[in-house]
Parts: C-alpha cells; structure tokens; sequence
C-alpha cells in the first residue's frame, strides 16, 4: 500500500476549481454591485491572471497564498485576542469552528 502524505500547504485544486471559486465570490458579491463594485473588480483581475497564468506558475503561486492565509488567520487571531484576554478563547471557537 502506498503511504501518502497530507500537505495543507500545497494546491490540490485545478485551475477550474479556482476559476468556478471566483465565480461563487463574484456571484455572491454581485447581489450589491454598488457596495462591491471595488472587490468585484479586484477579484475580475484576480480571475483573469488565473486564466492566463500557465499550470505550473499557478501551483506555486497558490501554495504560497495558502501558507499565507494560514499565517495571516493565525496572525489576525492573536491581534484580536491582544488585551482581550476574555474573549482569546471566543476567537479561538470561531476559528475551530470555521467552515
């Protein structure tokens, strides 16, 4: 049997799976366009450099925004418990509880 190993870090997703994820944001966003007519934009640009970025350049670049958003999650977590020591277990539910 071959052993494989789980890396969160690393983009198992298609360039489809991308592209139907901006749809679903872009989508949701769309309801308000005058509210988010900025993030539709900005997430537009973002679809379009999906499209025409090759595979390979895709996953790396992918992979490091999912690192990042791991540390930025973690990051954003301890700035919003910092002197709120009441509520450090509340931001930490939420973020378990995420999904």
């Amino acid at each position: 049997m071959k052993k494989t190993t789980f890396e969160p870090d690393k983009l198992a997703l298609t360039k489809k799976d991308i592209l139907e994820f901006c749809d679903r944001v872009l989508e949701k966003w769309g309801k308000n366009p005058s509210k988010n007519a900025s993030s539709i934009l900005a997430m537009n640009v973002v679809k379009t450099s999906v499209v025409w970025t090759d595979d390979e350049s895709l996953k790396a670049i992918w992979d490091e925004i999912i690192s990042w958003t791991f540390e930025l999650l973690y990051e954003n977590a301890l700035a919003q418990g910092k002197g709120n020591e009441a509520n450090w277990s509340n931001v930490m539910k939420k973020i378990k509880n995420k999904k």
